[in-house]
């Protein structure tokens, strides 16, 4: 691994110059509010083999507070050898040789499987695409909450009827620590009930605070949660 920022990660497998270059692999990473995902769809880039080590140190450059770098005494020396290794199939822990030199939350998410990385459609965070779409928008776990759990989101008070449960707002997850930034709190999750069932307690939940917002949300695995401001 040569290094890494809040968008990208570069690896190379092989020191052995094609001509003057080595090739780089470049892979987006989504930082999301539950860990690290690494991009399955990644670019090659010829660098020359006599500028890798400057290569790196202007790409992952200090001002990004996520930004990291193999030690340059290590990449100096494998480039100065020429050493190689075949192409990984997927890139995990296993095939890192420096593993140790990455940041924990990073060579966490090594060890998850890759997935499809995409550009929020409202702050251009990358974000992993599905896991947050509103109003056919692809959103970031950010902005997601902010529009849907936000004071202009789809509350209400009272019970919800057929339509409304057919509409509910869907996503991955519902992350605690950003419900906290709107005063928000989840007090009800449900996973793996009937829906029938699920409806049951959702609405016997809502007829007995009928005075109050709330916002029902599908999360992943056919879960739902209710949301509640702080008082």
């Amino acid at each position: 691994m040569l290094g890494g920022n809040s968008s990208t990660l570069a690896f190379v497998n092989s020191f052995r110059p094609d001509g003057q270059n080595v090739t780089a692999r470049l892979l987006p990473i989504a930082w999301t509010p539950v860990g690290v995902v690494i991009g399955e769809d990644g670019q090659n880039l010829a660098i020359p083999l006599d500028g890798v080590v400057d290569w790196v140190d202007r790409t992952f450059a200090p001002e990004d507070e996520r930004s990291f770098i193999a030690p340059m005494r290590d990449i100096e020396l494998l480039a100065r050898v020429e050493w190689q290794a075949p192409q990984p199939k997927r890139l995990d822990e296993a095939a890192i040789i420096n593993i140790d030199d990455l940041p924990e939350d990073v060579a966490e998410g090594l060890a998850n499987p890759p997935a499809p990385i995409v550009q929020c459609g409202a702050c251009r965070r990358l974000s992993v695409r599905g896991e947050f779409l509103w109003k056919d928008r692809q959103l970031c776990a950010w902005d997601y909450h902010a529009q849907v759990f936000g004071k202009r989101g789809p509350w209400r008070e009272g019970a919800y009827h057929e339509r409304h449960f057919a509409t509910l707002p869907s996503c991955a997850y519902v992350a605690a620590a950003l419900l906290a930034q709107l005063d928000v709190e989840v007090i009800l999750a449900l996973d793996g009930i009937e829906e029938a069932a699920a409806r049951t307690v959702v609405n016997a939940l809502l007829e007995a605070e009928p005075q109050r917002a709330h916002l029902a949300v599908r999360t992943a695995g056919k879960g739902i949660r209710v949301l509640r401001e702080r008082t």
